[in-house]
């Protein structure tokens, strides 16, 4: 009897205990999931509704569209994207290549001073964005590229950071199989296309759609070096819809642009969120 009332009296405060975890979760889920609620019902508001409102409303009862035709007939929208898209897709792919190469060097090639050029490397994370920028450019605008996509491509091309978690990774693939590979006539290049790549394809998958991202969200470098439309990005754009209100900033366009902008991320996260968590906690794991 004693056993059954001390088991019944531990599914309670199971129950409890589970109760107050998922009100929690729901209320973080509230939290994390409003400004989205909020953007898309900002963008489906009336410039006239929005401005009109002297408490902000959590609903309408009369939604549009005409915010999204606005935002791409307001500013070349458009043309913005195909930028960013461009820019995104270049810089994404040599990215991959300079960190995959790097990796692999640190992690599998022995040469002499590796352990020290490798410190140096990563004392590169210890240097502030701000100063970096200001660095970046001095010497794009010394070497003439800005407005152009070299310019805009060329400092974005390596991340330390992503080198490091790569060659890690690679790094938790036993040398066995490296040396096995040597003994049968297997070239270094060959090596990492045919075993370790994939291997490691979570965590690549993973830096491919972080960098996309950075890429995406860029705002302060394309700011910087570009002053010309033809190479304006999105985040060009969402400032310039801004701008363009009727005496008053055009929040509800500027909220379509961001509702536009962001769904291609969204949409990327969703297929591949599973790869991701994958690459994620491989990247955490040891052997």
């Amino acid at each position: 009897m004693d056993y059954l009332q001390i088991s019944k009296a531990a599914n309670i405060r199971k129950k409890i205990t589970s109760g107050i975890i998922y009100a929690l979760l729901a209320i973080w889920a509230v939290i994390v999931l409003f400004p989205f609620y909020w953007m898309l019902l900002t963008s489906v508001k009336s410039y006239g509704s929005y401005n009109a409102e002297h408490i902000p409303s959590f609903f309408t009862l009369s939604p549009t569209l005409q915010n999204y035709v606005d935002a791409f007939t307001t500013v070349s929208l458009g043309k913005y994207l195909t930028n960013t898209l461009i820019f995104t897709l270049i810089t994404t792919a040599i990215m991959m290549v300079v960190i995959v190469l790097a990796a692999f060097a640190f992690a599998r090639l022995d040469f002499k001073g590796k352990n020290i050029v490798f410190t140096l490397f990563l004392s590169l994370m210890m240097i502030p964005n701000e100063l970096v920028v200001i660095t970046n450019f001095v010497t794009v605008t010394n070497l003439d590229m800005r407005n152009s996509f070299l310019g805009l491509i060329l400092p974005s091309v390596t991340s330390v950071f992503y080198i490091y978690l790569l060659k890690e990774n690679f790094a938790q693939i036993p040398d066995d199989l490296y040396y096995a590979a040597k003994v049968d006539g297997t070239s270094d290049y060959r090596y990492l296309r045919r075993v370790m790549i994939p291997i490691c394809k979570p965590t690549l998958i993973t830096i491919v759609i972080l960098k996309v991202i950075e890429c995406w969200n860029s705002y302060v470098w394309p700011r910087l070096i570009t002053d010309d439309p033809d190479y304006y990005l999105v985040s060009n754009g969402i400032q310039e819809i801004r701008e363009n209100g009727f005496g008053r900033e055009n929040i509800p366009a500027m909220m379509a642009a961001v509702v536009v902008i962001s769904l291609p991320l969204i949409v990327l996260f969703l297929i591949f969120r599973r790869k991701v968590m994958e690459g994620v906690t491989r990247g955490g794991t040891k052997g």
